[in-house]
């Protein structure tokens, strides 16, 4: 595994000072009276602790979630979280615990939504009335409220994450709950871990076959790569943008390899 320096848990955080709507169209409208401008913090012990007793990383490193034991015997304390984050204010929080928040706010919530419909194989099965940028799933259905606003998971995730803290490694962060998805993690983000945890997300999907891999000298990577190249720069920078995550060996094997497909598996990152 890498080493991480200032660089790499810095890599591609442009922060608030470059507020901009990049990636697909729904970035564009940016829910500003969200942007954090305060010092204020929130607890996520309860979530951290919902996180350990319910992700289990596999021999592969891969994080899978016991679904059936969260439904039957965690999804109470799930949603009592959740309605702790909606009685929280975010905008008043410093920018590091903000993101750790919405991070959490859409992990929580996505966890909550397949545990209600559970078993499914793959949560675009849950078809709430709209999957967004997806077609189908419960990406666009009204869930929560925050600050007396009506929120979707497309919006805490595109026009609040993405656009209000123009950070690549968000990306690493969010969970939508599917293989292909990056880990999620097995603690709970906060202003003090955040940078560190992305970071170490960033390295576990890059080395994993899901995140990028290099087949007969082309690069089979993650659609994620595709959905939002710009954030990341553009498709021309990706693999610098791997390379700062890649083991030796795997970040030699995408330098000298050309730019191939990329893919997406939905099935449910279950543990079953």
């Amino acid at each position: 595994m890498p080493q991480f320096t200032r660089r790499h848990l810095l890599s591609g955080a442009t922060g608030l000072a470059a507020m901009t709507a990049i990636g697909p169209a729904l970035a564009a409208s940016p829910l500003r009276q969200f942007r954090p401008r305060g010092g204020d913090g929130f607890g996520h012990a309860q979530f951290d602790a919902l996180l350990q007793a319910h992700v289990r990383p596999d021999a592969e490193g891969y994080n899978r979630v016991d679904y059936r034991r969260l439904k039957s015997s965690g999804q109470g304390a799930l949603k009592a979280y959740i309605a702790a984050l909606e009685s929280a204010r975010p905008s008043s929080m410093s920018v590091a615990e903000a993101q750790a928040y919405w991070i959490n706010l859409y992990n929580a919530k996505t966890l909550d939504v397949v545990v209600d419909h559970y078993p499914v194989k793959s949560i675009k099965r849950i078809n709430l009335g709209g999957g967004g940028l997806f077609g189908t799933g419960p990406w666009s259905k009204k869930l929560m409220v925050v600050e007396g606003v009506d929120l979707s998971l497309d919006d805490v995730e595109h026009r609040i994450v993405r656009a209000l803290f123009g950070d690549p490694m968000s990306h690493y962060g969010l969970n939508c709950a599917s293989y292909s998805c990056p880990n999620l993690a097995v603690r709970a983000y906060t202003g003090n871990n955040v940078r560190q945890l992305l970071a170490e997300s960033a390295v576990d999907y890059v080395n994993h076959p899901r995140g990028v891999s290099v087949r007969s000298g082309r690069i089979v990577a993650s659609k994620i790569y595709s959905w939002y190249a710009a954030d990341f720069g553009g498709r021309r920078r990706l693999k610098s943008h791997w390379g700062q995550f890649a083991a030796p060996d795997h970040g030699a094997a995408i330098e000298a390899a050309a730019l191939g497909r990329f893919v997406y598996d939905w099935s449910l990152n279950d543990l079953s």
